[in-house]
């Protein structure tokens, strides 16, 4: 019933919210496909355990034989020039570094558009690489061109946000979604209690991490905290100004109705916290979201922000060149458990196709000076 009363309202608020309208059915942002909420308390998830799900990933066609040789790789991410995706340019760099055979070139769109990301990946497959590494603004549309990528004997490994399986050999999960969907509510529950409203500012509603998180911390919260109320989710695509608009958006529209505020990328958050104290409600409105320490450091030492949820993305993207040459080198394959990533050491496989970099981490004032990027 709450479900349902909520969901009428943000549906009788949509005329005059047109940003918060898209052409996916869901009003929430949440994808459609199953969620796996873990236990409900603020301890450490426990290790998954049962039967792995079989290999799903695809497999390149005729890909030459260079193990042990230099490889050149590209990197395609959603767009440059952020500090997220400059993290795991530096982690991909460190790690060609060490290896001593790989040459990682970071490229890409200056917008998060599927449309040019789709074209920087095209042109190179057309110039000839040996491998692509890529972070999907959509799973579905960027799946053709990466299988055309694999058709030409080119490895292709994902990070941070994931394709169709099919398209791609691996992924490297920087968390598994229902551990970030855990620490988001329970780090909302511990700010504001168990009975806050909240709002969520998001990328698109059909960027695939993004959608996952949202319906997972939907699944947890009915079936954890069922007195949280969600009010609304609005996109922002990946762009701060419009994340600070919508943000204000939020706190204008729900006044006093709401306490909390996610965001789901390295952009929203912090202009998501910029908002909240240019509004004088820190303190009012808990700012809860994924961003990198750097950019949310001003706001977690003036208190405004007590937790900021993410991974290391130097280590992701560190991890995901190992994957990818080790792929290369026959050292990885459908079927193993796990991979050997240099100073990570071993990454398990999980969900038949996923290399799982590990739990994710809270940033706090206590902590957050260790950290710089």
């Amino acid at each position: 019933m709450r479900k349902l009363i909520v969901l009428l309202t943000v549906l009788a608020l949509a005329l005059g919210s047109a940003a918060s309208v898209t052409a996916q059915d869901r009003w929430d942002g949440g994808d459609d496909l199953p969620t796996n909420p873990l236990a409900c308390g603020m301890e450490e998830p426990a290790p998954a355990s049962g039967e792995m799900p079989a290999y799903d990933g695809g497999q390149p066609t005729d890909a030459p034989d260079m193990a042990g040789q230099p490889i050149t790789v590209v990197d395609i991410p959603k767009l440059i020039g952020i500090g997220y995706f400059n993290a795991t340019a530096k982690g991909m760099q460190e790690a060609a570094a060490e290896l001593g055979n790989v040459e990682v070139i970071n490229d890409g769109p200056t917008v998060a558009n599927i449309d040019e990301q789709i074209t920087f990946i095209d042109n190179y497959i057309t110039q000839g690489v040996n491998g692509v590494l890529f972070a999907a603004n959509d799973p579905v549309a960027i799946g053709p061109v990466l299988t055309k990528a694999l058709e030409a004997g080119i490895h292709v490994v994902g990070y941070d946000a994931n394709s169709v399986p099919e398209a791609r050999e691996w992924f490297v999960n920087q968390a598994e979604f229902n551990g970030i969907a855990k620490a988001m509510i329970d780090s909302l529950v511990a700010e504001q209690g168990e009975e806050a409203s909240f709002g969520i500012v998001t990328s698109t509603f059909t960027t695939p991490n993004q959608a996952r998180w949202i319906a997972e911390m939907e699944a947890y919260a009915e079936a954890c905290y069922p007195s949280l109320t969600w009010l609304e989710t609005l996109e922002a695509q990946e762009d701060a100004p419009l994340s600070f608009s919508q943000t204000q958006t939020l706190l204008n529209k729900y006044g006093d109705g709401i306490q909390g505020v996610f965001g789901m990328t390295s952009v929203a958050t912090p202009a998501a916290a910029d908002a909240v104290t240019q509004a004088d409600l820190c303190g009012t409105v808990a700012v809860i979201g994924l961003a990198t320490p750097n950019a949310m450091r001003p706001f977690v030492n003036d208190g405004c922000v007590k937790s900021v949820v993410l991974w290391n993305p130097v280590d992701l993207g560190y991890a995901a060149t190992y994957v990818l040459r080790a792929v290369v080198d026959g050292e990885f394959a459908p079927g193993d458990t796990s991979v050997s990533a240099g100073r990570l050491g071993d990454l398990q496989v999980v969900n038949g196709s996923e290399v799982l970099l590990g739990p994710p981490f809270i940033y706090t004032a206590e902590n957050i000076a260790d950290f710089d990027f």
